[in-house]
């Protein structure tokens, strides 16, 4: 079975995150404690190398005030 955290989808919805917070005006240390995460579960998420479900999606999307479609397009 094939890992999908290298594939084009996944690159595009972990961009899009990282442009969402940017956007939001947050750095990862904010949204990180708004999360009640670290800040290495944000940068591994940013950076590709953890996988991301709808539950944490849904969580990102109304921290940064967008639509959950945003980043599924």
């Amino acid at each position: 079975m094939s890992s999908n955290l290298y594939t084009k989808e996944h690159k595009s919805i972990v961009g899009k995150l990282k442009k969402a917070r940017q956007e939001a005006g947050l750095d990862q240390v904010e949204v990180a404690k708004k999360l009640g995460r670290s800040q290495s579960y944000l940068s591994k998420i940013e950076s590709g190398q953890r996988k991301i479900d709808v539950v944490q999606l849904k969580k990102f999307a109304t921290l940064y005030q967008k639509d959950i479609n945003y980043f599924l397009k």
